[in-house]
């Protein structure tokens, strides 16, 4: 039987993010912009901390300590309570969020722009470079 804490280093393996690469995450390697792109991505619903650590590919530790930080900052508010879990959301009523939204609005544009360049550029020289 494998102990709990072998247990923990396969869960951590299998953790699969909502998100490839987000593009904050892409300009700001950071658990606060891998949570930032989650939750701007999907900004119509409310999620508790686990779901916002899983589906950011962090810990719940790291997860919860980011959460909190976010919340004391009004980027993110608790939105309601489920049972026991507390469900949090994008303040998009917040300047601060709506100009982090503009940021990574305009990095994915500028990615998608740098990929089509590089694809319409292959395929003229017929693939080589």
């Amino acid at each position: 039987m494998a102990s709990l804490q072998q247990k923990e280093i396969a869960d951590t393996k299998s953790k699969k993010k909502a998100l490839e690469l987000g593009p904050l995450e892409s300009v700001f390697p950071c658990s606060t912009s891998k949570i930032l792109d989650f939750m701007i991505t999907f900004s119509d619903w409310d999620y508790s901390i686990t779901d916002i650590g899983k589906n950011s590919g962090l810990s719940f530790k790291t997860g919860f300590d980011e959460v909190k930080k976010l919340e004391s900052q009004g980027i993110l508010v608790k939105n309601r309570v489920v049972g026991k879990a507390i469900l949090y959301k994008l303040n998009v009523k917040s300047k601060h969020v709506q100009d982090i939204m503009k940021l990574a609005w305009n990095i994915a544009k500028n990615r998608a722009n740098i990929e089509e360049k590089s694809s319409t550029t292959k395929k003229k020289s017929g693939g080589k470079k």
